[in-house]
C-alpha cells in the first residue's frame, strides 16, 4: 500500500488516504506517483496530493494531518510541540533545547518542560 497526503490550504495535510500499489503502476509495472495522484484525483476531486512513506524514505517524515509540506525542502514537517523547538534541517523533526536524558532505563519516561527548559521524570 502507498499513502498520499492530501494538501490544503497553507500546505498543511488535511488527509492520508492510502492506495493499492496496483492503482500506481505504469504499462511496466513500475509504480510512479503521479499515477497515484492521477487515481487520487479522479476519486475525490481534489488534486493537490504529495505521496508519504512509513518507512520515512520518501519527503523525510511519514504524513499527518497537521503536518506542513514544505515545497523548498520537499518534506513533511510535524507541527511545533513547543515555542523553544528548533527544526533539524536534515531530519525535518522539532528538537528540543536540551537533549533528552538517556539513562538506558527504559521503563522511565520523560516529558518536556517548557517553562524550565528541560526534561522533567514522569514518576
Amino acid at each position: 500500500m502507498a499513502s498520499f497526503a492530501k494538501i490544503g490550504l497553507n500546505n498543511k495535510v488535511i488527509e492520508v488516504l492510502s492506495v493499492h500499489d496496483n492503482e500506481l503502476k505504469d504499462s511496466n509495472g513500475v509504480e510512479q506517483e503521479n499515477i497515484g495522484i492521477d487515481f487520487l484525483t479522479k476519486l475525490t476531486g481534489w488534486a493537490i496530493w504529495k505521496q508519504t512513506s512509513y518507512n520515512n524514505n520518501i519527503r523525510k517524515n511519514h504524513a499527518g494531518i497537521g503536518y506542513t509540506y514544505d515545497e523548498d525542502r520537499d518534506a513533511f514537517i510535524p507541527p511545533k510541540p513547543f515555542n523553544s523547538w528548533t527544526l533539524n534541517e536534515t531530519t525535518c523533526r522539532w528538537e528540543a533545547p536540551v537533549v533528552k536524558p538517556n539513562d538506558g532505563q527504559s521503563i522511565q519516561i520523560y516529558n518536556w518542560n517548557e517553562e524550565t527548559q528541560q526534561w522533567d521524570l514522569n514518576e
